[in-house]
């Protein structure tokens, strides 16, 4: 049962409770309260919408920054014991602030210490943390091959678990699909504080991390991902046009009908098809 208290008395019993649960280890090490002088950089290091820096923003009672999933599971029953709210951030790019502001009293788990990435170009396969980043994740699949790669986002700051627990749309999605179609296994903590994966979650909890956001559910620890085969060698492109430009719509339209053929490689696209649609005649300058 969750207990109802004061704040200063559930900071001393929330630790009391995670040094039950991490014995060996010192538990003050991973929690940061407001009187801490990390607190400040560590609430706003994964901050992306600087409009929740104000002082008038609710913040957290503690920051909690796990080294390994026991600490995770430590953080949520012992959050549940002090009746508290148990927010979830990973790479920070969560605009709404719903990972880390509230009006209710909330711990916030701040994921950035649980960020290593284990490839496996052998069987086409990745462990991925809930910390790490697409750009790391992108990095590690690099260094070990250049003809593999993961279907997610462009942005190299997106936490990885975040954009895969949202479903994970990116430049390879008419191809690939989108990054929770490669997902092949989990860990996750749910409520009760127990470390499940695929097997053990069930397929219904298993589908719902894939796409329903998973902070719904319980916390990510890690997704198992399939990596996908790419060109070692891709042209990278891009296209302005303005608004005041009466091409801009013919161009659009255009498209449409160009881009369903590009999936299997740029031969079949040529220039004129652009250029004629754009009331210019073919080698026009």
């Amino acid at each position: 049962m969750a207990i109802s208290i004061s704040i200063p008395f559930s900071l001393v019993f929330f630790n009391l409770c995670l040094n039950k649960y991490i014995p060996s280890h010192n538990a003050s090490a991973i929690v940061f309260s407001k009187s801490d002088p990390s607190y400040p950089s560590l609430y706003r290091a994964y901050m992306r919408n600087s409009r929740f820096s104000t002082n008038s923003t609710p913040k957290p009672a503690v920051i909690i920054t796990p080294l390994e999933e026991s600490h995770v599971s430590a953080a949520v029953i012992c959050t549940q014991k002090v009746g508290f709210h148990l927010k979830v951030r990973g790479g920070g790019h969560d605009y709404e602030g719903l990972s880390y502001v509230s009006d209710e009293p909330f711990f916030l788990l701040d994921m950035f210490n649980m960020r290593s990435i284990s490839v496996d170009i052998a069987n086409e396969m990745a462990w991925v943390e809930a910390g790490a980043t697409l750009g790391e994740l992108y990095y590690n699949i690099w260094q070990r091959s250049n003809v593999h790669g993961f279907p997610a986002g462009v942005c190299p700051t997106v936490g990885a678990a975040g954009h895969i627990s949202g479903a994970g749309y990116g430049n390879m999605l008419r191809k690939y699909g989108v990054s929770a179609d490669q997902v092949v296994d989990a860990k996750i903590v749910d409520v009760n504080g127990k470390i499940l994966n695929r097997q053990a979650m069930g397929e219904d909890l298993f589908w719902a991390i894939r796409g329903g956001g998973a902070a719904s559910f319980g916390v990510v620890l890690a997704y198992k991902v399939k990596l996908v085969s790419v060109p070692e060698t891709v042209t990278v492109f891009r296209v302005e046009r303005f608004l005041g430009d009466n091409s801009t719509t013919d161009i659009a339209f255009k498209w449409q009908s160009v881009a369903p053929a590009t999936d299997n490689g740029q031969e079949s696209v040529h220039e004129d098809d652009f250029a004629t649609h754009a009331g210019k005649q073919p080698n026009d300058a």
